[in-house]
């Protein structure tokens, strides 16, 4: 039984266990009930309260986009405004041009018909003006033609008044002048010479070599001057020559090859300037006498820019020598300790096969004395062994002959 004390009165009950536990499960669900009511009104009152914050936050960002908008459709309406005010003015705009244009137009019309007129004027002046330049082109280049033709003349008459040989050392004289009349300003460390080297069946004219302050060789040119009378039957031609200045040149070690001609004077290919012909041969040029100066300069200046690396192709060529002098040292070393060593073996085993003949021949020796030995031993025994008795068996008659001689003594 459980007591139940009532909390008003203060009387106790007295119930059974199943009342009891009634009782305590009323109460229970009564206490459940009131809890549940009690959260869900907290949880009510929450959700509304958060409910209110999200309206107010709504409420804000309405009002702030309606705000926005509005200033956008105000900025939107007075652009609308502005637009429409700048077309109304652009048609009154629009209206004047036209009617300016067309004052204009009548206007230019009236000049045109002036102008029309005058160009008519400075046509026929410019035509006149046209045939006047024609003229004096017309004049200009036949003077040329004619300075040309008296040039021609003179070279022609030049040649007529010398020797074939005399033509050429012309030429040559030319060129020495000129280089002469240069050589301690522009090229005081230069070398150019006549080439008198004829060891190969064949020379050149001149050879020009310039070197840097520390030896090393930065250009080198082969020249060769042809010229010939215009009366000679055999009419010679620059390519006629190119194969033999290409072999002076590799011959005496130049780089460069460059004919000084005046052959084929009316060839305008050769009278351009320099050309080059090195699609033939290589590093070749073929020139006339007025460009002879300027391609020594223009090959010389080229060929300094790129001494640096010349240097250093030097250095580079000079170690690589070095090298192969070293190898050459080395593999003269590497043959003469093999044939040392070679003819030494064969020497060695010469002397070998000689002290085996002389060991075979001594042993020889050896046996033969041996035997020698061995014979007089026995000899020699014989001989001790030797008696008058011995010597006289089955000899009578000496016998008795040494017994007569024992009698006597």
């Amino acid at each position: 039984m459980q007591e139940i004390r009532c909390p008003n009165c203060g009387e106790v009950f007295q119930v059974d266990e199943s009342g009891y536990n009634q009782i305590a499960r009323q109460v229970r669900d009564q206490e459940f009930a009131k809890e549940i009511e009690r959260r869900e009104r907290e949880l009510e009152a929450k959700r509304k309260s958060e409910l209110d914050l999200i309206r107010l936050q709504e409420e804000k960002e309405y009002a702030a986009g309606m705000t926005k908008k509005e200033a956008e459709i105000a900025a939107k309406d007075q652009l609308i405004a502005e637009l429409k005010a700048k077309v109304d003015a652009g048609e009154t705009a629009k209206k004047l041009a036209v009617a300016e244009a067309v004052e204009k137009k009548n206007e230019e019309l009236s000049q045109k018909t002036t102008e029309i007129a005058d160009l008519k004027g400075e046509l026929k002046s410019k035509e006149t003006e046209s045939r006047l330049q024609e003229n004096a082109l017309k004049e200009q280049y036949e003077d040329k033609l004619r300075l040309k033709d008296e040039q021609i003349e003179y070279y022609k008459d030049f040649k007529a008044r010398q020797s074939t040989k005399m033509i050429g050392e012309s030429l040559e004289q030319h060129c020495m002048a000129q280089f002469n009349s240069l050589r301690m300003t522009a090229f005081p460390n230069a070398y150019f010479e006549k080439d008198n080297d004829a060891r190969t069946g064949s020379k050149g004219d001149f050879i020009y070599r310039e070197c840097a302050e520390d030896g090393t060789e930065f250009i080198s040119i082969m020249f060769e001057m042809k010229n010939e009378a215009d009366t000679t039957a055999t009419k010679h031609k620059n390519e006629d020559f190119f194969k033999e200045l290409d072999k002076d040149r590799r011959e005496k070690g130049c780089e460069y090859a460059i004919l000084v001609s005046l052959l084929e004077i009316d060839n305008e290919f050769y009278n351009n300037g320099i050309v080059d012909v090195s699609y033939k041969y290589p590093k070749m040029y073929v020139i006339r006498p007025q460009f002879f100066i300027p391609i020594i300069a223009l090959l010389r200046n080229a060929a300094r820019n790129s001494l640096q690396y010349r240097q250093e192709l030097q250095i580079v060529r000079n170690q690589q020598v070095d090298i192969l002098h070293f190898e050459e040292n080395m593999n003269a070393f590497k043959e003469g300790f093999a044939r040392n060593y070679r003819i030494a073996s064969e020497k060695f085993a010469t002397a070998i096969e000689e002290i085996d003949k002389t060991i075979d021949h001594l042993q020889k020796t050896k046996a033969a004395l041996l035997s020698s030995e061995n014979n007089l031993r026995l000899a020699n025994n014989k001989a001790d062994e030797l008696s008058i008795k011995k010597l006289t068996r089955n000899a009578p008659s000496v016998r008795a002959m040494f017994d007569e001689l024992k009698k006597d003594e």
